[in-house]
């Protein structure tokens, strides 16, 4: 499975960006895709994520409300819609797949789970 994301850029704060993740390969085989992200000297943190079975998703509760995931499966396409971005929001977004059906939050959020990774799309919220 290989993932490419894309969308990233400079955005002014309150404004709104749709980041891509488009997928190829075995496809099939995935169970679960999340985004994460990681801030300048920070720790990669979860995002938000979706079973692709179910179509449910979940958010760290930083973003909730504020982020959308969603998902085109006649393009092999994950989406998250980000709006009202704050500065704090500044980091290089991943995406990410796992084979398992990620249904506990506690396994959704924690990177380890996740078999495959996109290689990051950096986003920039301007004060």
């Amino acid at each position: 499975v290989q993932l490419q994301a894309s969308g990233g850029g400079l955005v002014q704060a309150g404004g709104s960006l749709r980041l891509s993740c488009a997928t190829s390969g075995r496809t099939f085989s995935i169970g679960t895709m999340g985004w994460f992200r990681q801030a300048p000297g920070k720790e990669r943190e979860f995002v938000g994520g979706i079973r692709l079975s179910e179509g449910r998703s979940d958010y760290a509760t930083s973003v909730k409300g504020r982020f959308t995931i969603s998902r085109d499966s006649t393009k092999n396409t994950m989406y998250l819609q980000m709006s009202r971005l704050t500065p704090e929001d500044t980091a290089v977004y991943y995406c990410a797949a796992s084979s398992a059906r990620l249904m506990d939050m506690a396994a959704l959020t924690q990177g380890h789970f996740y078999d495959y990774w996109g290689q990051g799309t950096l986003v920039t919220v301007s004060s």
